[in-house]
């Protein structure tokens, strides 16, 4: 599949307006009291490429470091989802929701299907440590999002450093036996649908982008 290609080519994608293009701590409590923009952003896009996944990104290092789940993420706590480790993209990127062009890098549509920000699941750790989870192959982290909410482990499978598990803590924002990703299919920016997306470009109203 497209995510486990890109899974082994480590570049970064940074964002335009148009372009899509590839190139080379703080407490718990402080985090609450900063503006909204200073606290670590996390994002998940719907692509729908080659295969339909949802990419999903946090803001660590001043980049969005990214995984291609293929299955979406889970609210229950029993359901381990594959994650693959992709390109890190520019913080641009974040809300990037449109169609990208046949013939391009990643072409297809893509909508924001959750976005919010996150921090360290541990209260004493700030967010200068999230660089150091992530080197360490197992980042746990609360999501403040609106689908997505609580605490979620994301670890790296030990004898496939490109992929990692996401996976939802049990705690009182844990769904057991449901799929958050069959309840929504929109986009929480604009409302829209992956068929709004692809109708919109046939009419003409929606312009598309071009990726690499």
């Amino acid at each position: 599949m497209d995510f486990l290609r890109r899974g082994l080519r480590r570049k970064q994608i940074s964002w335009n307006g148009k372009h899509c293009c590839a190139g080379s701590g703080t407490s718990s409590e402080a985090q609450e009291n900063m503006p909204r923009s200073k606290r670590p952003i996390f994002t998940v896009q719907k692509h729908q490429a080659s295969h339909l996944h949802y990419d999903f990104r946090l803001e660590i290092g001043g980049l969005l470091k990214s995984w291609a789940i293929p299955k979406g993420p889970s609210l229950d706590p029993t359901v381990k989802r594959l994650a693959v480790e992709v390109e890190d993209h520019d913080l641009g990127y974040a809300e990037f929701e449109g169609v990208i062009e046949e013939g391009h890098y990643g072409a297809g549509p893509v909508l924001v299907w959750d976005t919010g920000w996150f921090e360290p699941l541990d209260a004493n750790q700030g967010s200068a440590s999230l660089s150091m989870m992530l080197h360490a192959g197992k980042l746990e982290v609360h999501l403040h999002g609106q689908r997505l909410r609580g605490g979620f482990t994301l670890v790296r499978m030990k004898d496939r450093p490109q992929q990692w598990l996401l996976i939802k803590q049990r705690d009182k924002d844990a769904r057991p036996g449901h799929e958050v990703v069959q309840e929504y299919d929109t986009s929480v920016l604009s409302n829209r649908t992956i068929e709004d997306l692809e109708a919109a470009v046939a009419a003409g109203t929606l312009d598309t982008y071009h990726c690499g």
